[in-house]
């Protein structure tokens, strides 16, 4: 059975169960679902009730901050006790393009060329890492939730502005990966 969870998933598995957890909280009576409102759930619960925007009932939140906790948990354990231990296979021609920016080393979940301290805490590392904080932080306030929020729970409630939302962290995300990245990069 360990060896069965240590494989990734194919999507006809791993697609279905993402999407049983909407009816799942429609049937639980609860309409939101995502990642970020749980920064306002902690700042309402930590803040004095004098901000107007922190001044709400944040305990019957309190499910979503048990899941970020699981879905924490859950990393953590997948991290240490679950995971693959084969490299991460990467189709060919995306290497061959990785490699001309430099990244070759795919024994990781994420390029070793990238992601370790001293390229983080290089003034280019900073300004990315600072600087894409931001704009995710930024961005899933000023669309009203993130990622997850918008494309699992808002578009299969039928709201329009998730359905906005989603299509502009799409164009966003084939625009930075296609454009921006390999500038940065390269």
């Amino acid at each position: 059975m360990i060896d069965f969870i240590k494989q990734p998933w194919p999507w006809y598995i791993a697609g279905p169960l993402v999407g049983l957890v909407v009816p799942a909280l429609l049937i639980l009576g609860n309409k939101h679902f995502g990642i970020s409102a749980n920064f306002r759930h902690i700042c309402a619960a930590c803040f004095p009730s004098g901000i107007k925007f922190f001044n709400y009932d944040y305990k019957k939140e309190l499910w979503n901050l048990i899941f970020v906790a699981g879905a924490f948990g859950g990393g953590v354990i997948a991290s240490l006790w679950l995971a693959n231990p084969n490299p991460v296979v990467v189709d060919p021609a995306l290497a061959e393009e990785l490699a001309g920016y430099g990244i070759s080393d795919y024994s990781n979940m994420v390029p070793q060329e990238l992601y370790n301290w001293e390229y983080l805490l290089s003034v280019k590392g900073i300004i990315l890492m600072v600087g894409g904080g931001f704009l995710v932080g930024f961005g899933s306030r000023y669309a009203g939730g993130c990622t997850s929020g918008h494309a699992i729970m808002g578009l299969s409630t039928l709201q329009w502005p998730s359905l906005v939302a989603t299509v502009c962290f799409m164009a966003g995300g084939f625009l930075m990966a296609n454009v921006l990245l390999p500038f940065i990069l390269g």
